[in-house]
Parts: C-alpha cells; structure tokens; sequence
C-alpha cells in the first residue's frame, strides 16, 4: 500500500489567516493560550492509531514551548518549519523571508534536538508572487517544502502549479510536494484543515484512494486548534471567518480517527525521499 503523508500545522487559535486582521500579533502573549494542551491531544490520537507524522511548527510556538517540541521528537514524529510567527510568504522579502525561516529552524532545532530539513509556507502563500522563495529555501539546505495547494481560493493558491511533486529550483535538490486536492460538486478544495471538517469524510477519503490508485501519495493537514470545541470566541472577526474557523470543531476528532484507521500515513521527510528517487528515476529514463 502506498504510504501518505500525515501532517500537521503547529500553531494556536488566534494565529489563523482568518484572524490576522483582527487579532493583533503584539496581543498574542495576552491571549489564552491552548497549543500545548492541544497538540498533545494530537499526540495521543496518533499514538492510539499506531502512526507517525510531521508537525509544521511555529518558531513562536518552540520559543514558548520547548518541552511540547521535545515530547513530538521523542514520540517518534519530524519537526519541521512553519515560519516563526505565520507571515504569508508573499507579505515579505527574500532577505525577510530567509531571516524568518532561519530564526525559527534555530527554534525548533533547540527545541527538538532534530535537524529540520522540512518546511511548509503559512496558508500555503508559496505562489507566483514569490518566485525567490524555493531558491531561498534550496539555499539554505531545506531537502523538501510542502508549500503549495494549486487551487483557486480567496485566501491562497497557485491554481496552475504542478498537483504532484516537482523540482522548483533547477540543479537544486529541494523537492516541493503539493497538498493534495480532492473534489466536491466540480469544485477543487485541499484535502485538509476546514474542507475536511465541514465536508462529508468520504470526499477526503476519495482524494486518498485516487492519489494511491496512480501511486502517489496524498498529503493531508489539519490544525490543533480544530479538535478544540472550547476555544475561545473572536466576536468582531468577519461572519466568513468566524463561519470556516469553528464550524464543526467537534466532529474532528472523530473523523481523523476514522480517516488515519482506513489509510497507511508516515512523515513526511520520508514521503520526500521517496517521491525525489521517484522524479530522479524518470528524469533518467
């Protein structure tokens, strides 16, 4: 069976895209903070169903929270990067972007006792508006990104990227691996995060068993902060907003339980050493 990625994105409620315009990030520290408590639920959910995965995480969050990022390593899981405080990839510059990634792979690589070889843009913002960024990453020794969903979307996407993995940079060895997409009523939507809370499990479950049947692998994230039902709430964030962030918190749970029993997962690092042999094993055809 073809193994997928399984993946999660380290960062607490009030650090959402959908917040960023009302929830300022100098008010953070004074917010009730939940991303320990929850991505150590995390952590025994995956323990219950026997796998591994990666945890794309804030650099904010290991500064806070290093015995957290220590307890994901010892448990057998990748710490990879997910920027320091959740700046969209195009909001900064090259020079900016390379200070964010490297002040957060000291982090976590304090934090973890791991080297990070693995990183994912917040809200997926690797698009055509940054060009720089894959040589960036390739630069500083980064073997895989998992940055790009190539969908239309109001808040991301790079509708016309490649839906498998490929090589962005020429002559370098970083790989990008693309969420994976499924399909609902014709529309494409990531397999992941709000989409898999608020559709039905089985339009998840269909990209899965697609991306398998052409032996590739599916890759899937979601957030802590979605099995937390008792966050707080953010009354003046826009009706849209406020309707994808906590609609149907308490059903995920569930459904990953269901989704992680019906499919074979690992991380993603070795999900990008094999989809790289892969692409080399086709260039040299």
């Amino acid at each position: 069976m073809v193994v997928n990625a399984l993946s999660v994105d380290v960062e607490d409620w009030f650090q959402v895209g959908a917040f960023e315009n009302t929830i300022r990030r100098e008010d953070w520290d004074g917010l009730e903070h939940r991303v320990e408590a929850n991505t150590d639920k995390v952590l025994a959910l995956f323990d219950a169903g026997g796998v591994k995965a990666t945890f794309f995480t804030l650099g904010w969050v290991a500064e806070r929270y290093p015995a957290l990022i220590r307890r994901i390593a010892e448990a057998g899981h990748e710490v990879a990067s997910h920027g320091w405080d959740h700046a969209r990839v195009f909001t900064l510059g090259a020079e900016e972007f390379r200070a964010d990634i490297g002040r957060a792979r000291k982090a976590l690589e304090d934090a973890s006792g791991q080297k990070v070889t693995g990183y994912r843009a917040p809200s997926f913002s690797i698009d055509r508006r940054t060009p720089w960024a894959h040589e960036v990453l390739a630069e500083e020794g980064y073997a895989y990104s998992s940055s790009v969903a190539p969908v239309k979307h109001d808040h991301y996407g790079w509708h016309d990227a490649p839906r498998a993995a490929f090589w962005p940079v020429p002559g370098a060895d970083l790989i990008e691996i693309p969420i994976t997409l499924a399909s609902f009523f014709g529309r494409e939507v990531t397999t992941g995060g709000g989409f898999f809370r608020l559709l039905p499990g089985e339009v998840t479950y269909r990209a899965v068993r697609a991306a398998n049947d052409a032996a590739r692998p599916a890759i899937f994230y979601f957030h802590p902060w979605e099995i937390d039902p008792g966050q707080p709430r953010v009354q003046d964030a826009p009706f849209k907003s406020k309707l994808r962030h906590y609609s149907r918190l308490g059903a995920m749970a569930g459904k990953l339980e269901t989704l992680i029993a019906g499919h074979q997962w690992g991380r993603m690092d070795e999900i990008a050493a094999r989809e790289a042999a892969r692409l080399k094993t086709e260039k040299a055809k």
